[in-house]
C-alpha cells in the first residue's frame, strides 16, 4: 500500500532537511514566537479574563503567559522545580482530593471561547501523555509537565486564530499546518475541518490539540518507514493496522 502525505520532497519544504530539527526549514514559524503569551490577557474578546486558565472559569488560578518553545510542536518537558502556581492549580482540578488527576477531573476544569468543557477525547490524550505510569491519573510532577504542555498549545492555537474567535476555520487551519512544514490540499484541509466541525468546519482549541498531535504521530510513523525520503511508503495491512490503531486517539 502506497500513500503520500504531502510532506514534500526531498530538498522542498516538508519535514525538514537532513541535520534540520522537525517540520520545515529554519526561520519558519512552527507553532509561535517565543514571547507570545496565552490566552486570558485582559481586553481581548472570547479568550476569558484574567484570572482564568486559558479560556477556563472565573476564580481558577491563571495558566497563561508561557513562553513557547523553538520546536515544531510543544515539548514535553524534564520538569524540575514546581511553582506555587501550579500546586495551587493542582489542587483546585483535584476535586476528590486523591492527590491524583484523572481525565474526568481535567475535563471539568478546562473550558474553550465557546463555553464549552475540553473533550474527553482531548483530556484522555493528555492525560495519557503524561502518565507514564498507566495508573489513568497523573501525580503533581506529571501534572506539572501537562501545565506547562496545555499553555504552550493555548499559546500556539492564539497564533493561527487571526481573527481572535477562539476558533480557526480552514482557512487559518490551512495557514497552520503550512507554516508546520506540511503541503495537503485545500480539500483534505477541508476534510479535517468538517471532520472536527461537520457544520461549519471551525475548529475549537481541544480540537485542534488532537489533530495536531494526531499528525505527529502518523507522520512520525509514516517518516520510519518512508527509507527513501520520497513521500511514499509500501506498508503491509497488518503493519497499517497497527500504524493506525497506535497513532489514533
Amino acid at each position: 500500500m502506497a500513500y503520500n502525505p504531502g510532506y514534500g520532497q526531498p530538498g522542498q519544504q516538508g519535514y525538514g532537511q537532513p541535520g534540520q530539527p522537525g517540520y520545515g526549514q529554519p526561520g519558519q514559524p512552527g507553532y509561535g514566537q517565543p514571547g507570545q503569551p496565552g490566552y486570558g490577557q485582559s481586553g481581548q474578546p472570547g479568550y476569558g479574563q484574567p484570572g482564568q486558565l486559558g479560556y477556563g472559569q472565573p476564580g481558577q488560578p491563571q495558566a497563561g503567559g508561557l513562553e513557547m518553545g523553538h520546536g515544531p510542536y510543544p515539548s514535553i518537558g524534564a520538569g524540575g522545580t514546581i511553582a506555587p502556581q501550579v500546586q495551587q492549580w493542582f489542587q483546585a482540578v483535584d476535586k476528590d482530593k486523591s492527590g491524583y488527576i484523572t481525565a474526568p477531573e481535567l475535563k471539568a476544569a478546562l473550558v474553550n471561547a465557546q463555553g464549552q468543557t475540553f473533550s474527553e477525547t482531548a483530556c484522555n490524550l493528555m492525560i495519557g501523555m503524561f502518565d507514564k505510569d498507566r495508573s489513568g491519573h497523573i501525580n503533581l510532577e506529571e501534572f506539572d509537565k501537562l501545565y506547562t504542555y496545555i499553555n504552550q498549545w493555548l499559546a500556539v492555537f492564539k497564533t493561527y486564530d487571526t481573527d481572535q474567535s477562539g476558533q480557526i476555520d480552514e482557512q487559518e487551519l490551512s495557514k497552520a499546518l503550512s507554516q508546520m512544514g506540511f503541503r495537503f490540499t485545500p480539500e483534505f484541509i477541508s476534510f479535517l475541518s468538517k471532520r472536527s466541525d461537520p457544520k461549519e468546519g471551525k475548529i475549537s482549541v481541544d480540537s485542534f490539540i488532537v489533530l495536531c498531535v494526531q499528525i505527529q504521530r502518523f507522520t512520525e510513523a509514516f517518516r520510519v518507514r518512508d527509507t527513501q525520503k520520497n513521500g511514499t511508503v509500501t506498508i503491509g495491512f497488518e503493519d497499517f493496522l497497527n500504524v493506525a490503531l497506535s497513532c489514533s486517539i
